[in-house]
């Protein structure tokens, strides 16, 4: 027969309810005794029903990650810190895929909000007014994306932009391009911010060329055009596409980095294994999904248990967070950047740029908390 909570108060000593709380508020129940019905549910081999808690606790202990594409790189490391985060905090993660489509993301955030404790937004294409509705729902963090009013983890994309454009401006380069990401991603719209800003204050053309699909295919599919935009150094959305670009112009003839240098953005393992090395803004992803799930249960209160069946997002009095965390970016130089026509000239003055490629703080390391932002 199955352990019951009722062995697991014998074998310990003490009532029913004191098993129950260990384990649904265990911060109720005097640490001595909690060791002790811990390690009688161990020996045991007692494992709670999480159905039954979520019923007496109104809490699921189920936490809701959404993101864009599975299949990109970028997130896989994300969903490992913050699945591993959930569990120490004693939470499990469902992970869903949106395929970059806004209409399942809202979708799935439905789907979720009556069986999870709140829900992580990653990378969403939904509007923000959207966003915000879904909010009144479920409680949210939203990762790579500023909005007013919600809590967001975001990374420093702007400055490892700014980084990229200086690094490319060191090296000679007059004419660059920027291979711009998915209509409606934050993130791209920061890096354009930036890299303009960057090449204008550095006396260089930035030649726009998208949006484009966050992809190796669409990185190679747009190598003709930058052979005939006829740029000397180019910036890609993220390492994906810069490695596509490569491949792209390397079956054009075209050698990186002796005619064409490039820079991605993310640093995915993919770009240490490349020909050339790939040089890149390092995004801290892993520390972005502990600090989203901290951000998420920090705010996740105690709800009353009718509330569960319309949302814990509607809960009275549920503590809510519109803190925003920035998490910083590094520049990572490897083989893909090389001198360009105008090496070794004069470099046209130009306005500091914030910290440049050899900065003395890692990647995760937070730069910027408040508790509102600017809407994207």
């Amino acid at each position: 027969m199955p352990v019951t909570i009722r062995d697991v108060a014998r074998a310990s000593g003490v009532h029913i309810s004191t098993v129950s709380r260990t384990f649904s508020a265990p911060h109720l129940v005097n640490p001595e005794t909690r060791v002790r019905v811990l390690a009688c549910a161990e020996d045991l081999g007692y494992r709670p029903n999480r159905a039954a808690r979520a019923l007496i606790t109104g809490r699921t202990h189920n936490i809701g990650l959404i993101i864009a594409d599975i299949a990109n790189p970028f997130f896989p490391p994300l969903i490992k810190a913050a699945e591993g985060q959930a569990r120490h905090r004693d939470y499990h993660v469902f992970v869903a895929d949106t395929n970059e489509d806004p209409t399942t993301e809202e979708e799935l955030v439905h789907a979720l909000a009556k069986q999870v404790d709140g829900v992580l937004l990653c990378s969403p294409r939904m509007s923000n007014s959207l966003i915000e509705q879904l909010s009144r729902e479920v409680p949210l963090v939203v990762v790579n994306r500023q909005l007013t009013g919600l809590p967001c983890v975001l990374m420093d994309v702007g400055q490892g932009a700014r980084a990229a454009v200086e690094h490319l401006l060191g090296l000679g380069h007059r004419e660059i391009a920027l291979l711009g990401g998915p209509r409606g991603s934050w993130t791209n719209r920061e890096i354009r911010r930036a890299a303009g800003a960057a090449a204008r204050a550095g006396g260089a053309e930035l030649t726009v060329l998208g949006p484009n699909p966050p992809t190796e295919t669409g990185g190679l599919a747009l190598a003709e055009q930058v052979q005939r935009s006829g740029v000397t150094a180019v910036l890609a959305y993220n390492d994906l596409m810069a490695i596509g670009l490569i491949e792209g112009l390397d079956a054009l003839g075209i050698r990186v980095p002796e005619q064409v240098s490039v820079v991605g953005v993310d640093d995915i393992a993919l770009s240490r294994l490349t020909r050339p090395k790939l040089t890149t803004v390092a995004t801290p992803t892993a520390a972005a999904g502990r600090t989203a799930v901290d951000m998420l249960l920090q705010q996740d209160a105690e709800p009353p248990r009718a509330a569960r069946g319309i949302g814990a997002g509607t809960a009275a009095g549920a503590r809510r967070t519109t803190a925003q965390v920035m998490l910083q970016t590094e520049l990572v130089i490897r083989d893909s950047t090389g001198p360009g026509p105008h090496a070794g000239r004069d470099r046209p003055s130009a306005a500091p740029a914030g910290p440049g490629p050899h900065r003395l703080a890692g990647p995760g390391d937070p730069v910027v908390a408040t508790g509102d932002g600017v809407a994207s």
